[in-house]
């Protein structure tokens, strides 16, 4: 089965070998996150679903999240 890079639109094929599924690459993966940490998407919940999402993770908890990954994690192969 073959997807959509969400950022680029890309054709990705959705089994193991795509490590970055559904994202094309590592560098659309990160502008992905970029964009989430930017406050740029937001997914709507609850009674409020359309209005702005108010409780957003902090930078600091975005910053220890990725902190805990292993340095490969922010290399392209």
């Amino acid at each position: 089965m073959q997807v959509d890079c969400p950022n680029c639109g890309k054709k990705v094929e959705w089994c193991d070998a795509s490590k970055f599924r559904p994202f094309c690459s590592k560098q659309c993966q990160l502008i992905d996150l970029g964009e989430w940490a930017n406050e740029e998407k937001t997914i709507p919940c609850g009674a409020n679903k359309d209005q702005e999402t108010t409780e957003l993770p902090s930078i600091e908890d975005i910053e220890a999240l990725l902190a805990e990954q292993p340095d490969h994690f922010f290399k392209e192969d």
